[in-house]
């Protein structure tokens, strides 16, 4: 499957709707990164959120930047705050 990547601000309800996401594949990342499913029910919701498009790459730094700051906050976290979470994990975009 081929996928698009944008930025945008989740404004909360009917940011992205039940229909919508029968329609294409859409995944939320760290960063407002959207992982969206290159069709044209993509690309429209793509406009409705006024979603700016990035590469993968950019997509990806964006989320790897996000996960390592929340890394350095868990590894500032008491050993008692830290075994009640996890530390976050870095992980690779689709």
């Amino acid at each position: 499957m081929a996928y698009k990547y944008c930025t945008a601000a989740n404004w909360g309800k009917d940011f992205f709707t039940h229909e919508e996401r029968k329609q294409f594949y859409l995944s939320g990342h760290p960063g407002d990164v959207w992982v969206v499913g290159d069709n044209l029910h993509g690309d429209q919701w793509i406009g409705k959120v006024s979603g700016a498009i990035k590469s993968k790459s950019e997509a990806q730094a964006i989320v790897t930047a996000e996960i390592e700051a929340a890394q350095a906050a868990y590894d500032a976290l008491s050993a008692d705050e830290q075994a009640e979470r996890s530390r976050p994990a870095i992980y690779n975009l689709p």
